[in-house]
């Protein structure tokens, strides 16, 4: 069985209250995640922050980013 290499990309929306956001990959392509899959545990991240993260099958039937981890901004 094949792994599905990491992405980069950024936040493109995050909902504080919700804790629901969409991550942006470096081809365009948009990804839904939860607060619960950012590593390091805050529950939070700003919209803009470059991150890298891994598609997985999600609950709804669609591509999700999880494991998401803030780079260091260039």
């Amino acid at each position: 069985m094949a792994t599905i290499p990491p992405r980069f990309g950024d936040v493109a929306d995050f909902d504080e209250e919700r804790g629901l956001g969409t991550v942006s990959d470096v081809e365009g392509r948009q990804f839904p995640f939860h607060c619960t899959q950012i590593a390091d545990g805050t529950r939070t991240i700003a919209v803009g922050a470059p991150v890298v993260f891994v598609m997985a099958a999600g609950a709804l039937g669609r591509w999700e980013a999880t494991g998401i981890v803030k780079l260091a901004a260039p």
